[in-house]
């Protein structure tokens, strides 16, 4: 597997391609999953589960209804933390930074891959809105397709796609005796990265 050497990794996005790679080959459910925390301008804080999407050379992709509260979170306070757990190689990354929209031919991009059912699902939620019943989504559901029968849904306008910007970075590897080994990467105003090793 691959281990962190402080004076040949000196990219950590190099570094995270090539975990999330073994934590794939290794099998891990779902490597792409990740949690998004954000905090309100008042500091009330919130973190859930989201997917991966793309990683840059400067950071990470995710995408999600623009009306939603995590969106609209973000728009308010846009700095964000996202934590990977890869339970079978025992191995976490944690990424803080600030986060921008992507354009819109990104998210158009990356919504044309999505299958035909989640594109229909993302014309006729509006998420984290009440809603009477699950028989009233699978209605505007069906009302969405038949909008859209014989031809490709094209990108919602409430809909697409963030970048987290990494600032920070931490890869953290389990150890015998709770003896963890823990780099974290800093990014200095020259552009370089700084790695220091932290004590378990």
């Amino acid at each position: 597997m691959t281990e962190i050497d402080p004076q040949a990794a000196r990219d950590p996005f190099a570094l995270f391609r090539a975990w999330y790679r073994e934590a794939e080959q290794a099998g891990q459910e779902l490597p792409e999953a990740m949690s998004l925390a954000t905090a309100t301008g008042s500091g009330q804080p919130g973190v859930r589960m989201v997917l991966l999407r793309g990683v840059t050379d400067t950071g990470f992709r995710f995408f999600t209804n623009y009306t939603s509260p995590k969106a609209r979170t973000l728009d308010a306070n846009p700095r964000a933390a996202l934590c990977f757990y890869w339970h079978s190689l025992e191995r976490q990354v944690r990424v803080e930074g600030n986060v921008a929209r992507l354009g819109w031919a990104d998210s158009k991009a990356y919504f044309d891959t999505r299958p035909i059912g989640s594109r229909m699902g993302a014309w006729a939620s509006d998420q984290s809105r009440p809603i009477e019943s699950r028989e009233e989504l699978e209605d505007r559901v069906k009302a969405v397709t038949a909008k859209f029968e014989g031809q490709q849904p094209d990108l919602p306008p409430h809909w697409g796609g963030y970048e987290v910007t990494a600032d920070r970075i931490e890869f953290w590897t389990g150890r015998q005796n709770r003896l963890h080994d823990r780099f974290v990467y800093t990014l200095m105003p020259d552009g370089d990265w700084d790695v220091t090793r932290l004590q378990p």
